[in-house]
């Protein structure tokens, strides 16, 4: 896996590092809370880069794109997704966002639609209640030395500033912590065909993404025997599930595609 392309481009007020692979139609990959590209991205990576022009951006605070003092929103990842795009010629897109990255890729189809062609919604919510039972309560107890260790590990490699891991630990845990309730109207407005993917085990209820599904018009649904993403990429165990991963790369595939 060679990137075609790869740099940082300045939005916003801050550098923002991507990577491009393969040729094609575009699919922008957007990682999740405390993940970079190749971190939650490598596996479908792997998989479609000779199929379509992959897309990788790492988001404020996290990989290497560089840090702000202000809090993170959804809106605003949306915003930065928006114009590197811009930046890079891409005028219009489908996305796939996993985990946090559902998120933005919703809030992308919400504040931008006219740069949305497919969206592919992993692992996400958009209301508190959604989260499995307990999830906000260990987030408001949160501290660095519960973050995941390969997480912690993937970005003082691709960042060695300690300050700069301790920056992103406390805007991702601040955002989890402040989320409010998104208005039904936010997935109602969302026109662009949806696959949305989650686990039976994910952080997230398996109700709460048919709900979500119900309320986007045009879109679809698959649940998989699955932990959080690890129908997509490494789980949290290191293991990575060869044949689960290519059965949902195929469907995203098919869905793309069609």
């Amino acid at each position: 896996m060679n990137p075609v392309e790869k740099g940082h481009k300045r939005v916003n007020g801050i550098k923002m590092y991507y990577e491009i692979y393969g040729s094609g139609k575009p699919l922008v990959l957007i990682h999740g809370g405390g993940g970079s590209i190749l971190f939650d991205y490598k596996e479908v990576i792997s998989r479609l880069e000779n199929k379509f022009q992959l897309i990788g951006i790492d988001l404020q605070n996290h990989g290497m794109s560089e840090h702000r003092s202000i809090p993170e929103t959804f809106e605003q990842d949306a915003k930065d997704v928006a114009e590197l795009l811009k930046e890079i010629n891409i005028e219009k897109a489908s996305f796939w966002g996993f985990s946090n990255g559902g998120n933005t890729v919703m809030q992308i189809a919400h504040l931008f639609p006219e740069m949305v062609e497919k969206l592919i919604v992993a692992s996400a919510f958009y209301k508190r209640n959604g989260m499995m039972d307990g999830f906000f309560e260990s987030m408001m107890n949160a501290t660095l030395d519960s973050m995941p260790e390969p997480l912690k590990i993937n970005f003082l490699n691709l960042n060695p500033d300690f300050s700069a891991l301790e920056n992103m630990f406390d805007k991702d845990s601040k955002r989890m912590q402040t989320f409010e309730d998104w208005s039904k109207d936010i997935l109602k407005s969302i026109k662009a065909s949806t696959l949305f993917i989650s686990g039976d085990k994910d952080v997230m209820k398996p109700e709460h993404v048919v709900e979500m599904w119900r309320l986007v018009k045009n879109s679809q649904l698959m649940i998989l025997p699955a932990t959080h993403g690890s129908y997509m990429m490494v789980d949290s165990g290191g293991n990575v599930d060869e044949i689960l991963i290519d059965f949902t790369v195929s469907v995203v595939e098919k869905f793309l595609n069609n």
